[in-house]
């Protein structure tokens, strides 16, 4: 019996919105290969315009972008659209991850951070 091999299931979508391009082209190599749509945007309104077209699966959220802070950020994702996962990730302070998963982040990665803690990530918040 043969099996159909072609995958029908529509990519994950994942948005990262971090205004540091070397970290977004980062990211960007460490999940090629990964079955995810992935898109970015520098900015939190850019973020929201975004989420407006189409809401993602998963969020990769960084706390200082240019027009304010990720942290601010999570709790309107988290009211408007309910189902998109978090992962914040952020460098600057210890103080960011308890503030992050108190208002709704679903994880936080330190930065830096490898393609196995990565992936890792995105496989808990994807199953």
């Amino acid at each position: 019996m043969e099996h159909n091999l072609t995958n029908t299931t529509p990519k994950q979508k994942l948005l990262i919105v971090e205004d540091e391009g070397e970290m977004c082209l980062l990211i960007n190599l460490l999940l090629d290969g990964k079955e995810m749509e992935i898109e970015h945007v520098q900015t939190i309104s850019d973020a929201v315009e975004y989420f407006q077209q189409q809401p993602p699966a998963i969020v990769l959220l960084d706390n200082r972008l240019p027009d304010g802070y990720g942290l601010d950020f999570i709790s309107y994702i988290k009211e408007k659209y309910p189902a998109t996962r978090i992962i914040m990730i952020s460098g600057m302070d210890a103080a960011a991850k308890d503030v992050a998963l108190a208002n709704g982040a679903d994880l936080f990665l330190e930065k830096p951070f490898n393609k196995t803690m990565l992936y890792n990530s995105i496989e808990k918040l994807l199953n």
